[in-house]
C-alpha cells in the first residue's frame, strides 16, 4: 500500500512538470542565494583567522617607535638588557604584477613560526629544515602563481600556511631586498620574560607599546557579514514564497486524489508520511541544484567582497573559493527546514479536508479572508516586536530585529490591505465588466499574494538600500570636498627632513598645515588626538555637526575640544560636556564633527595644547594649501630635490578619486544582491501565474461564454497582473522610505558609529515601479498568450467539470 500510494502521489508531478520546475527552481534559488552569502562569510572569516594567527603575532604585545624605525642598534642593547624580544620588518616589495606585502621575521624567535612548525606534517614543505636556512622565502602557492616572472625572487618555500600576497623571510634576506639595512618595523614582546628587568619605558623612551585590538575590526567587519547575512536571508524567504504556493498548489490539485487514498483505506498519518517523504526529496534535490549556484554567485562576488574588505576596513580576503563543509551542510539544511516551513500550512490543510465532501468556493474565500485577518495580526504582532527589542535591547541586533519585524509585518498585511482596495474599487465600479474585473481580482488575490509579498519586499529593498547607497554617496562627496581641503599631502621619512621641507616650501608662501597627533588610553582603548594650528582651513572647511559659537576661537586658545562623531556617540557626549583626555587632562567639548569610514574615536585640540600634554609626538605629515594649477609643478620641485628623497606625495584629487572608488566598490556586492532580490520576486509572480493557470478556467470560461473574446480575456488577464504589481509598488514605497530610514538613522549607527542625512530621490522610484510592471508584464505574458491561443473545446469542458 506504502508504494501504491506513494506511486500515486509522485505521478501528479509527472503529469504537471511545469510545477515540478517552478518547485525545484524556486527551492534552488532560495539555496543559492543563501549558500552564497555563507560562502563568502566563511570564505572571509577563515582569511581573517589565518591572517591573525599565523601572521601577526597580533595577540603579543608590540614595540613601535614614535616616529620613523627602530635602529638595530637599539634591539641589541634590549636583548643585551634581558629583554625578549622577536623583530619584525615589514614593507611593500614591488613585483611585476604589482607588490607584495614583504614580512622579514628572526624565523627561531618569532612566535608564529613556532606554531607553524608544529602544525606541519613531517612531509611538509614547512618544517623546521626549512627554517634553518636565511636566504629563501616562504609563498602561498596562490601567489606564486600570479607571479608570471620569477628571475629576481630568491629560493621559495611554497606552504599554505602563509595568507595571501605575503612573502615571509629572514630578516637578513628582507632588509636587503627592501633595502633598507639595519632597520626595524617594530618589535614583539614575547608572553614569557625574565623576572627584576628595567621597565622598556626607561630603557628606549622613544619607542612605545601597542596593543592590537581586534575589537574595532571585527565590529566592523561582523557588521559587514551581517548585512550580507540579513541579504541571504531575505532572498532565501523571497524564495520560499515560490516553494510555498508551488506545494499549496499541489496539495489544491491532488486533494480529489487524498480523498480517494483515504477511501480506499490509507490512513492520514501514513498519507502526511509519504507527503513529508516527497516533499524532503525535492528539497534535497533543490538544496544540492542550489549548492552549485551558490557556489557560482559566490564565486563571481568574493574579489569585490575582499576588495570592499580590504579598501574600507584593513581586512585582508583570499580572493579565491574554497569547497567547506560549513557552508554546504547550512546550505542543505536550509533547504529541507525551509522546505517544511514553507509546507506547513498545506500538510496542515490535509487535516482539515473532509474525506469526501469538498468545501465550496464561498466556503474557500471565507477561508481565505480570515487568513488575511489572520497575517494581518502577525504582521502588527512582528512590527510590534521589533519595536519593543529596539527600545528594551541596543545593539547591532535590536536593530535589525526592528528592520526585520517591518519588513516581514508588512508584508503580512499586504494581501488585507490590497484586499481593501479592491474592494474599494468594486464598489465604484460603473459596469458589469468593471465590477467582474474587480471581483475576480479579489477572488484571485489569495493565489497571488504570495508572490506580490515576494515582490513587495524585493521592490522595498531596492528603494531603501538604493536610497541609503545613494545617500550616503552624496554626503561622502560633500564631506570629502570639506575634509580633504589641502590640495597637496606630503609625508616626510623623518623630523630633519620634515624640518627642512617646512622650510623650503615656507619661502615659496606656500601654506603648511602640520598633521600631528598622540594616542592616549581611553577606557580600555585609544583616544587619537590631533594637534590643529589656527587656521581658515578649519574654520571655513572642517565638516561640523554641531558647533558652539566661537567654537574655533576657544579652541585655539586651548580651552576646548572637538570631537568626531563615534566618540560623541559613544560616550554620550556633546557640545557643552566635558571631557576627561587623560586623568589630568579635562576639556569642554565645542563641536562634533562627521568622521565618515573611521571606525575609531578622535578629538581635536589646538597644537601647542597637545604638545605640552603628549611627548614625542610625530611631526612628518603635512597638508599643503596652493593654487590647484601649481600642485603639480610643486610635486615637480620637491622631487628634484636630492634632500627630499623619499618624500610620499598624494594630491587631492588622486586622494579623492581612490576614496570613491573604495566606496563605489563597497556596494557592489549590495546591489548585485539587491537585482538577484528582484529577480527571484519576478519568477515568483511568474510561478504564480502559470500554477494558477488551470484554475482560473472555470472563473473565465463562463466570461467567454457571455461574449467576451479570447483576446479580450488575454488583454484583462495582462492588465489584472499590471494593476497588483503597481498597487504593491506604491504600497512598498513607504516602507522602502521606512527601511531606508532604520538603515541611515538605526543600523548605520550600531554598526559604525555615525548618522547619515537621507535624501530622497524620485527617479530612481521611477525607474523600480517601471521594473516592476515589466517583471509582472513578462510574468502575465505566457498565461495570457495560452488564453489567447486557448481551443474553445477547452473552455466548453469547464461547463462538464464538477466545479
Amino acid at each position: 500500500m506504502k508504494r501504491a500510494a506513494l506511486g500515486a502521489l509522485l505521478s501528479h508531478w509527472w503529469r504537471h512538470p511545469l510545477q515540478l520546475i517552478t518547485l525545484l527552481t524556486g527551492l534552488a534559488l532560495a539555496t543559492g542565494l543563501w549558500s552564497a552569502v555563507q560562502a563568502i562569510n566563511g570564505e572571509a572569516k577563515a582569511s581573517y583567522n589565518l591572517a591573525t594567527s599565523e601572521i601577526g603575532a597580533r595577540q603579543n604585545e608590540t614595540l613601535v617607535p614614535k616616529t620613523g624605525f627602530i635602529p638595530l642598534s637599539r634591539y641589541v642593547e634590549l636583548r643585551r638588557s634581558g629583554w625578549r624580544l622577536s623583530p619584525v620588518l615589514e614593507g611593500r616589495w614591488p613585483q611585476n604584477t604589482g607588490s607584495l606585502r614583504l614580512i622579514g621575521v628572526d624565523l627561531l624567535s618569532h612566535p608564529t613560526f613556532s606554531n607553524m612548525v608544529e602544525n606541519s606534517d613531517s612531509e611538509s614543505s614547512f618544517s623546521l629544515d626549512a627554517l634553518s636556512s636565511q636566504e629563501q622565502l616562504f609563498l602561498n602557492p596562490k601567489t606564486l602563481e600570479q607571479l608570471t616572472v620569477h628571475v629576481d625572487l630568491p629560493p621559495i618555500v611554497q606552504s599554505d600556511q602563509i595568507p595571501i600576497d605575503v612573502a615571509l623571510g629572514d630578516i637578513s634576506l628582507v632588509e636587503r631586498l627592501l633595502q633598507r639595512p639595519g632597520q626595524i618595523t617594530r618589535m614583539i614582546i614575547l608572553p614569557e620574560q625574565p623576572l627584576g628587568l628595567h621597565p622598556l619605558e626607561d630603557l628606549a623612551p622613544e619607542l612605545q607599546r601597542q596593543s592590537y585590538d581586534a575589537g574595532q575590526m571585527s565590529r566592523l567587519t561582523d557588521s559587514f557579514h551581517l548585512n550580507l547575512t540579513a541579504f541571504g536571508l531575505l532572498s532565501f524567504a523571497v524564495g520560499l514564497f515560490i516553494v510555498h504556493g508551488s506545494v499549496s498548489l499541489g496539495i489544491e490539485q491532488r486533494r480529489g486524489l487524498f480523498r480517494t487514498l483515504r477511501a480506499m483505506g490509507v490512513p492520514l498519518h501514513l498519507l502526511t508520511v509519504l507527503l513529508l517523504c516527497e516533499l524532503l526529496l525535492i528539497a534535497i534535490v533543490a538544496g544540492s541544484a542550489g549548492l552549485v549556484l551558490g557556489y557560482l554567485i559566490a564565486a563571481a562576488l568574493l574579489p569585490d567582497v575582499s576588495a570592499t574588505l580590504s579598501g574600507l576596513y584593513g581586512a585582508t580576503v583570499e580572493g579565491s573559493l574554497n569547497l567547506r563543509p560549513g557552508w554546504l551542510i547550512s546550505g542543505i539544511a536550509m533547504a529541507v527546514v525551509g522546505t517544511l516551513i514553507a509546507s506547513t500550512q498545506a500538510i496542515t490543510n490535509i487535516y482539515k479536508m473532509p474525506l469526501l465532501a469538498t468545501p465550496g468556493l464561498q466556503a474557500r474565500a471565507q477561508a481565505a479572508s480570515s487568513q488575511q485577518y489572520g497575517m494581518a495580526v502577525l504582521g502588527l504582532a512582528l512590527m510590534a516586536f521589533g519595536t519593543a527589542s529596539m527600545l528594551v535591547f541596543d545593539g547591532l541586533i535590536a536593530g535589525f530585529a526592528l528592520l526585520a519585524g517591518m519588513m516581514l509585518g508588512t508584508a503580512l498585511m499586504l494581501p488585507l490591505l490590497l484586499s481593501w482596495v479592491l474592494t474599494l474599487g468594486l464598489r465604484n465600479a460603473r459596469s458589469a465588466l468593471g465590477e467582474w474585473i474587480w471581483a475576480d481580482m479579489r477572488a484571485q488575490l489569495p493565489g497571488i499574494s504570495l508572490a506580490l509579498m515576494a515582490l513587495l519586499l524585493a521592490l522595498a529593498t531596492n528603494i531603501g538600500v538604493g536610497t541609503m547607497v545613494s545617500s550616503f554617496r552624496l554626503t561622502f562627496l560633500g564631506w570629502m570636498d570639506q575634509r580633504l581641503s589641502a590640495e597637496l599631502y606630503v609625508t616626510a621619512k623623518d623630523e630633519d627632513q620634515a624640518q627642512k621641507l617646512v622650510l623650503w616650501l615656507t619661502r615659496r608662501d606656500i601654506t603648511v598645515l602640520p598633521i600631528r597627533w598622540s594616542e592616549v588610553p581611553f577606557h580600555g582603548t585609544k583616544l587619537r588626538i590631533y594637534g590643529v594650528q589656527d587656521d581658515p582651513t578649519y574654520r571655513e572647511k572642517w565638516p561640523m555637526l554641531q558647533v558652539q559659537n566661537g567654537a574655533w576661537d576657544r579652541v585655539s586658545n586651548g580651552t576646548a575640544v572637538m570631537i568626531n562623531e563615534q566618540l560623541a556617540r559613544r560616550r554620550n557626549l556633546w557640545p557643552g560636556d566635558d571631557l576627561n583626555l587623560t586623568p589630568s587632562w579635562k576639556m569642554t567639548v565645542v563641536g562634533v564633527y562627521s568622521d565618515y569610514g573611521n571606525p575609531h574615536e578622535q578629538a581635536i585640540v589646538t597644537l601647542p595644547v597637545l604638545l605640552r600634554h603628549a611627548d614625542n609626538v610625530p611631526n612628518l605629515r603635512f597638508g599643503l594649501r596652493l593654487p590647484p594649477s601649481g600642485v603639480q609643478n610643486l610635486i615637480k620641485e620637491i622631487q628634484q630635490e636630492s634632500d627630499f628623497e623619499g618624500i610620499t606625495m598624494v594630491d587631492q584629487n588622486d586622494l579623492k578619486a581612490r576614496s570613491l572608488a573604495v566606496f563605489d566598490r563597497t556596494f557592489v556586492v549590495t546591489g548585485a544582491l539587491n537585482l538577484l532580490t528582484l529577480g527571484v520576486a519576478g519568477f515568483a509572480i511568474l510561478t504564480s501565474l502559470l500554477t494558477l493557470w488551470n484554475m482560473r478556467l472555470p472563473q473565465l470560461a463562463p466570461i467567454w461564454a457571455l461574449g467576451i473574446t479570447r483576446r479580450q480575456l488575454a488583454w484583462l488577464e495582462l492588465w489584472r497582473s499590471l494593476a497588483l504589481a503597481a498597487l504593491t509598488a506604491l504600497l512598498a514605497l513607504p516602507l522602502g522610505l521606512l527601511l531606508a530610514w532604520l538603515l541611515l538613522s538605526v543600523i548605520n549607527v550600531e554598526a559604525f558609529g555615525w548618522k547619515l542625512p537621507m535624501y530622497i530621490f524620485p527617479l530612481d522610484w521611477l525607474r523600480l515601479l517601471v521594473m516592476a510592471l515589466v517583471a509582472a508584464a513578462i510574468a502575465a505574458a505566457i498565461p495570457a498568450r495560452k488564453l489567447a491561443l486557448i481551443k474553445p473545446s477547452e473552455l466548453l469542458k469547464v461547463f462538464a467539470h464538477e466545479r
